[in-house]
């Protein structure tokens, strides 16, 4: 992997994080379109940058994280993230082969496009616009949306998160927020992994320049995901999830053309 594919994947990765047009679907054709998708270092970097973009909640609602009175909040977040934490383990091989299918991969965004077409008009008259009024059984049921995700890569984890959120009776810019707390474990978690396994199996790949692309590419996703974020909420107050589904869905054709024609495999 070269700096400059390096940066183009974190600039993806900052914009696509929080949006519900699916990171790791972007993250995964661009790799592909770089020819570097079967590198075992490419797929660490995806996951790290992803912590990198991760960690712009963090200092966004830092009051959130750093509130160690509110105990409750980081149980809710225990709590949503454990359906994850079990189905990713279990379903890992499903999900690695899933990730290297780019047919599967542009399917899920394509009717996942279709989904956001119409997710406005299925959820009506929400009662909760507060994370502190979101209690346990929620939390717990918006983590199950997110198993969705993980076992349909292109998806979205933030597209199932939010449209849990919402089931659950959030509105959309509630929804949206909590997506974005429960997205800081399930990452770290994720990323503590990767780094486990490449440790113990391909430790040649953490060498200097290793941890050098690391770093830019995580610094890179880190500051374009807070502008993103910014975007998203002000965005999706006003305007709903309608043109994020027609992207999804001219992105999806977009890429078959491509499968198809041979110039992605």
């Amino acid at each position: 992997m070269s700096y400059l594919q390096a940066i183009i994947l974190a600039i993806i990765e900052g914009i696509t994080e929080f949006l519900p047009v699916s990171s790791t679907g972007h993250m995964a054709i661009a790799s592909a379109l770089f020819e570097t998708a079967s590198n075992p270092f490419t797929k660490l970097f995806e996951i790290v940058i992803q912590f990198g973009a991760i960690l712009s909640v963090v200092v966004l609602y830092w009051k959130k994280f750093i509130h160690f009175k509110r105990f409750d909040f980081y149980i809710k977040l225990f709590i949503a993230i454990l359906p994850a934490l079990a189905f990713g383990a279990v379903f890992k091989k499903h999900i690695d082969n899933a990730l290297e299918n780019p047919i599967f991969i542009s399917s899920m965004i394509f009717l996942g496009g279709i989904v956001l077409l119409f997710v406005d008009n299925w959820f009506k008259a929400p009662s909760i616009e507060d994370e502190e009024k979101i209690d346990y059984k929620k939390s717990f049921f918006i983590g199950c949306y997110q198993v969705l995700a993980i076992l349909l890569p292109g998806l979205s984890r933030s597209a199932a998160t939010i449209i849990g959120g919402m089931q659950q009776k959030l509105t959309r810019s509630a929804a949206a927020e909590f997506s974005f707390f429960l997205a800081v474990p399930t990452m770290f978690a994720a990323t503590a992994k990767s780094i486990l396994d490449i440790w113990q199996e391909e430790p040649a790949l953490l060498n200097g320049e290793g941890i050098s692309l690391l770093l830019i590419g995580s610094a890179i996703a880190f500051f374009v995901a807070l502008l993103a974020i910014k975007f998203f909420i002000g965005f999706l107050k006003k305007n709903g999830f309608r043109v994020f589904g027609w992207y999804r869905i001219v992105l999806g054709l977009l890429l078959f053309a491509l499968i198809f024609t041979g110039h992605l495999s």
